[in-house]
């Protein structure tokens, strides 16, 4: 094909006319500029995209009430308390008491029942929402020994040897449940003759359960 070069463009052998890109694009810049756009290669950072607010269930895609729904319908519902943020917050479950039991034995299986679902890996839902757990399986929990007040639960670990966030999930379950007495502390001691001790659960240990260690104190007996 021959071509004529001229100074206005390149004309090809079908008289059509090509304009050359670069003086197109000098044209535009000079048009952006007299407009005060000032062009530019760098993408602009504006920042990071917004993120969901941690610890709301009601986020999630497919919330969590189906779950708890079927829980609470396999037995008695329940409290516990997990980690999000660095901070305790409630989330909802179920623990099986056979009826009629006694109300010693009750505050017991109430107590494991709360220990096992504290050390069972949140659900999808709650992990996508930021919920965590320091509570770690195997634990057992034991009503008084000889000697103990009535009220007293016994851990089949020490609570002195617990990191500071699963003891502040453990004592803000227990205190807050059927099996302590509703006054926010619980009487906990370890195996055999480890001393019992009352812990209570307060303000300050939910929202810095990490720092703040559940005050406690002294009980006669075990």
């Amino acid at each position: 094909m021959t071509r004529v070069r001229g100074a206005q463009g390149v004309r090809g052998s079908g008289g059509a006319r090509r304009w050359p890109a670069v003086p197109l694009l000098g044209a535009l810049a000079v048009l952006l500029a007299g407009c005060g756009i000032r062009a530019t290669e760098v993408p602009t950072d504006f920042g990071p995209a917004p993120s969901r607010v941690p610890c709301s269930l009601s986020d999630v895609a497919g919330s969590s009430a189906p779950d708890v729904a079927a829980e609470t319908t396999a037995g008695v519902p329940v409290q516990v308390f997990l980690l999000c943020a660095s901070q305790l917050v409630t989330v909802d479950r179920a623990v099986r008491v056979p009826d009629g039991t006694a109300e010693a034995e009750r505050r017991v299986l109430v107590a494991q029942g709360l220990l096992d679902e504290l050390a069972r890996t949140p659900s999808a839902n709650e992990t996508g929402a930021g919920y965590t757990t320091d509570v770690r399986g195997g634990m057992s929990v034991g009503g008084p020994g000889p000697g103990d007040p009535e009220d007293a639960l016994r851990l089949s670990t020490s609570p002195a040897a617990l990191a500071s966030y699963a003891l502040a999930q453990i004592v803000c379950t227990f205190s807050d449940s059927a099996a302590a007495e509703g006054d926010g502390s619980v009487v906990l001691g370890g195996p055999d003759t480890d001393p019992l001790r009352r812990y209570t659960c307060t303000p300050e240990v939910r929202s810095r359960p990490g720092a703040q260690v559940p005050p406690s104190s002294g009980v006669d007996g075990g």
